[in-house]
């Protein structure tokens, strides 16, 4: 079986960076502007070269996401973008907009090109068309099953490369194009800006009656009527190998680096086991379903790939995650059994936590202490993003991810 690539999401710097060292082959990254994640940290020029460099050294690919919508009052500013990703040397840049295309293939011919979701890839035609044109890669509509992708898989050039998603949210609306979050907050989803309100919870009002709310019902369950289940393709590794998909695709670029550690470090072992042997991938279902559920998500649900969604792709009663653990930090430094951390969230001596190292090893250790920046003895660390020296009962190393299991 040909091995696929496994691309990953990173908000920051620092996310690519656990990215890289959990297993992913390419990381999928946006700048400051003209991408589909405006509230995301995205990363400035400078972290971008840094996190290429870094990416390059490790034999990971980059792509860059330039995926907007584009109006006429962005072209300017894009072909600008253009010539400094040149300099920068990323492996692909994603692109939804012809007109973006056009201008990337002329500013930068060297770099691939690579369709995103965004332009609705739904058959073997479009495929053709953007491969004469000098695309790379054709990035699958989220709404395509198995059986048309194995089909436009068989009626496209073999170096054609098709990326689908595997893991992650799924959009209400076909391939992400969405009015709703312009037409309620302003704030335009194809230009990166979406307030998610096919998460909001919805009611009618009658005319007459104004403040009198009447719930929306789908069914007796519950009133989040767009509120979609989170992609999970952890359990059909082989039919994906199978159906002819190159590139691996996990949705996420506004995530945590316990999210991306978690879903990167479970496919990495999944996609290699398969590809050692199938009964080897079978056996060890139930750790990867076990690893796979300690990130956040929404329930899971194989999305469009057996099939159109019936009323169990959706979540009715809450709009909520599941959280199963939580996020204390990475390993920025370790010296012995002292590990140096921009703490995420609270915890405290004495705290039992886990130490989840790149390797797919989870070692359970104690909080023996905490210091500040200073030095000075701490009880716990209630402050977000403060820098600490915490020893622990056993030794980590850098890059190890810290988390704890969520008591709530």
């Amino acid at each position: 079986m040909k091995k696929p690539e496994l691309l990953v999401p990173a908000s920051s710097l620092d996310v690519l960076k656990t990215a890289v060292m959990f297993g992913a082959d390419a990381v999928f990254i946006g700048g400051e502007a003209f991408g589909l994640r405006a509230k995301a940290k995205n990363f400035s020029p400078e972290e971008m070269r840094e996190g290429i460099e870094f990416a390059h050294a490790h034999g990971v690919k980059v792509h860059v996401t330039a995926n907007i919508l584009a109006h006429n009052y962005d072209l300017d500013g894009a072909r600008e973008y253009f010539k400094e990703l040149k300099e920068m040397k990323p492996d692909a840049l994603i692109i939804a907009d012809p007109g973006m295309f056009m201008m990337a293939r002329e500013i930068c011919p060297e770099i691939e090109i690579h369709v995103s979701t965004q332009a609705n890839n739904t058959n073997y035609e479009t495929y053709n068309f953007w491969y004469k044109l000098g695309a790379k890669r054709v990035v699958a509509a989220r709404e395509l099953s198995l059986n048309e992708i194995r089909e436009i898989r068989s009626k496209i050039p073999e170096d054609k490369e098709i990326e689908c998603f595997i893991h992650g949210a799924m959009c209400i609306s076909y391939s992400g194009r969405c009015l709703l979050s312009n037409y309620f907050t302003g704030r335009d989803a194809n230009h990166g800006a979406c307030t998610h309100p096919c998460r909001w919870k919805y009611a009618v009002v009658e005319e007459q009656r104004p403040g009198v709310y009447l719930p929306v019902y789908e069914n007796e369950r519950g009133t989040f009527i767009f509120n979609s289940k989170d992609l999970c393709m952890i359990e059909h590794i082989p039919d994906l190998i199978e159906a002819g998909i190159d590139s691996f695709k996990i949705e996420g670029r506004m995530k945590t680096a316990l999210y991306v550690a978690t879903v990167a470090r479970t496919y990495r072992k999944a996609i290699d086991d398969c590809l050692e042997s199938v009964d080897k991938y079978r056996q060890n279902m139930d750790w990867y379903k076990e690893e796979i559920a300690k990130c956040t998500y929404r329930n899971f649900s194989t999305g469009f790939y057996y099939g159109k969604p019936d009323e169990n792709s959706q979540v009715y009663d809450s709009n909520t995650y599941v959280n199963e653990y939580i996020y204390l930090g990475t390993v920025e430094k370790a010296e012995g059994n002292v590990a140096f951390i921009e703490q995420k969230n609270k915890f405290t001596v004495g705290d039992e936590i886990e130490i989840m190292k790149p390797s797919g090893d989870n070692v359970r250790v104690k909080v023996l202490s905490i210091k500040d920046e200073e030095g000075t003895e701490m009880e716990s660390c209630p402050h977000s993003r403060q820098k600490l020296m915490i020893t622990l009962s056993e030794k980590p190393e850098e890059y190890d991810i810290l988390r704890v299991k969520n008591k709530d």
